[in-house]
């Protein structure tokens, strides 16, 4: 009983994070032809590879949208969330992302301390990775290198539409 009760909790803690963000409620879709919603990534968009991104298409970007922002990140890290990739001010009539590009836009700072693309390298287990495309009703005035703390900050309130694929990983020992 006590599990079923803490899971709740957890459940509606992350959903309440999630909306805190959210101004609309607006749904976008975000696609691989690498691997499918829930499916596992293929090793080459790894650490265990070339570490390219995969390639990643977006749907359902509202007419009033000002940019578009992508984040991958990995909420099973032994520290906590760990962000692989930081995006923001991409045009919102960006459509696609092709394999081992990094698109037009402003690179952050990910949790490598390095701006780009950062694959799945989990020390142990099964990951699973987080895409994420959000719509924003304005452009962020924040510097390339920026934090995900810096950039959840910045966009805040200013989410009109979002869409997330996930993706697993877990390393060949």
């Amino acid at each position: 009983m006590k599990i079923k009760i803490l899971g709740i909790c957890a459940i509606a803690a992350v959903a309440g994070a999630l909306s805190s963000f959210a101004v609309g409620g607006g749904k976008m879709k975000i696609s691989s032809s690498a691997f499918q919603e829930g499916g596992n990534i293929p090793s080459k968009f790894t650490c265990d590879g070339t570490d390219a991104n995969p390639p990643l298409r977006f749907e359902g970007a509202p007419a009033e949208a000002k940019s578009l922002i992508l984040i991958v990140d990995d909420p099973d890290a032994p520290g906590g969330l760990f962000t692989h990739w930081l995006v923001w001010n991409m045009d919102p009539k960006t459509t696609e992302i092709a394999e081992g590009s990094a698109p037009k836009g402003t690179q952050g700072r990910n949790d490598f301390g390095k701006s780009g693309y950062g694959g799945p390298c989990p020390p142990s287990g099964t990951h699973r990775y987080n895409f994420k495309i959000f719509a924003l009703d304005r452009e962020l005035d924040l510097p390339a290198g920026s934090n995900r703390k810096q950039l959840d900050a910045a966009m805040k309130n200013h989410i009109i539409a979002q869409g997330q694929l996930m993706g697993r990983y877990s390393r060949k020992k």
